[in-house]
């Protein structure tokens, strides 16, 4: 799990003006430097999808984090064709969990990964509740794997609000 020793200042004196721009690079910087230390090639590439932000490592086809700006509820359709299409395989306790809720604006592709059910529609949803609820504040997902495989073992999720303590949880997958 990565550690993050210096997030609980970070967020204690960012403004919600500067919250984005001096959190964000110090997350990818963590989550980089645990992702190379259990993984031999990589070829990682950061990329959006309409607000949301996402590390993919291109060479194992597998998302390593995601993370966006909540700006409320969303309120748009799901696109449960695009949902069905996306590959399960990894058996009838798992879902195309969003890596970005999809009330908070996620959509699907890129933002699926296969996340344990119990998690999914358990846990999971109390910071994404946090999150939706407190406009401009950063929440984020942070895949572990162990393996080579397209399944994480575990997420870190996050909420970071300006001039509070960060909200951050440790989920088996």
């Amino acid at each position: 799990m990565a550690n993050y020793p210096k997030i609980a200042e970070i967020v204690r004196m960012a403004t919600p003006n500067s919250l984005a721009s001096v959190a964000i690079p110090y997350l990818i910087e963590i989550w980089l430097t645990e992702y190379w230390i259990n993984t031999n090639l990589s070829d990682v590439v950061e990329t959006t999808q309409k607000n949301c932000s996402y590390l993919f490592d291109i060479h194992h086809g597998r998302l390593i984090a995601a993370w966006i700006i909540s700006q409320g509820h969303y309120s748009g359709m799901r696109d449960a064709s695009r949902m069905r299409g996306h590959p399960q395989g990894f058996g009838s306790k798992y879902h195309r969990g969003h890596t970005i809720p999809h009330s908070a604006g996620g959509g699907t592709d890129i933002n699926l990964v296969p996340q344990l059910g119990s998690v999914n529609v358990g846990s999971f949803r109390l910071l994404e509740k946090e999150a939706i609820a407190n406009v401009g504040s950063l929440y984020f997902t942070h895949w572990i794997y162990v393996d080579e495989s397209q399944k994480p073992n575990s997420v870190e999720q996050g909420v970071l609000r300006a001039g509070f303590a960060p909200s951050i949880s440790v989920h088996k997958n």
